[in-house]
């Protein structure tokens, strides 16, 4: 087995699913008392945050990347960013390490196909659901066209996010706000909607909506469970 290498903390909340999730899969997969190999390194959410806020990418992927470094050196064999956002500095964290990276996106984008979908939509933070690093690659990369709310609706999607759900709030009218959401974007055409944020899954589930869902957490977990056992 291989030992998974994870940069968690951003949130916590949803590294702790991550967890979770992983060591399930091994033991639904191995059985009796195995679970998984893993190297974890958890940030403090604030520093990150804070740079986001800031615009300091550069910033946030050296420090990311200098995690990723002491990860690699603590035995994993390959990386997980334990968050969509973050995936943003992708290429400064990998080009510092020796091991393969599990874009989050590829995960989602390879279980889309599988499903035969090509249009979804996403809900993230403003940066996923605004900037082109993770629509982009979903699109040129895979061929699936995205769609996203509209700004406002963007912002309060986003602010949810930062000001309750990595606090660990949950409430019923922002899930309610969620899942107007979703059927917003199905009606435009989306034949699924991605939760692109880590902690999402923690408000909206499968029951509140007809709409198929692709938790991102779920998905590349799973797809660690599946890179760790492969060849061991």
């Amino acid at each position: 087995m291989k030992t998974i290498g994870m940069i968690g903390g951003m949130s916590w909340e949803s590294t702790a699913s991550y967890y979770r999730a992983i060591n399930e899969g091994i033991k639904r997969e191995l059985g009796g008392l195995h679970s998984a190999k893993i190297c974890l390194i958890s940030v403090d959410f604030d520093e990150i945050e804070q740079l986001q806020r800031e615009g300091d990418w550069t910033r946030a992927g050296e420090l990311l990347a200098s995690v990723a470094v002491n990860v690699q050196a603590g035995g994993a064999d390959f990386l997980l960013i334990c968050t969509n956002t973050m995936h943003k500095v992708a290429g400064a964290i990998q080009s510092g390490i020796g091991i393969p990276l599990l874009h989050i996106a590829d995960a989602t984008a390879q279980q889309l196909i599988d499903d035969k979908i090509d249009r979804v939509g996403l809900l993230g933070t403003r940066f996923t659901m605004e900037d082109t690093f993770y629509k982009a690659r979903l699109t040129d990369k895979f061929g699936i066209e995205v769609l996203v709310p509209s700004p406002a609706n963007c912002a309060r999607v986003s602010g949810i996010i930062y000001e309750e759900l990595c606090l660990g709030a949950i409430n019923a009218e922002s899930r309610a706000f969620y899942v107007q959401q979703i059927a917003e974007l199905a009606e435009r055409g989306a034949q699924a909607v991605i939760l692109g944020c880590t902690e999402i899954a923690l408000l909206v589930q499968q029951p509140h909506t007809e709409i198929p869902l692709y938790d991102t957490t779920s998905i590349h977990a799973e797809a660690a469970v599946k890179m760790a056992l492969t060849d061991r």
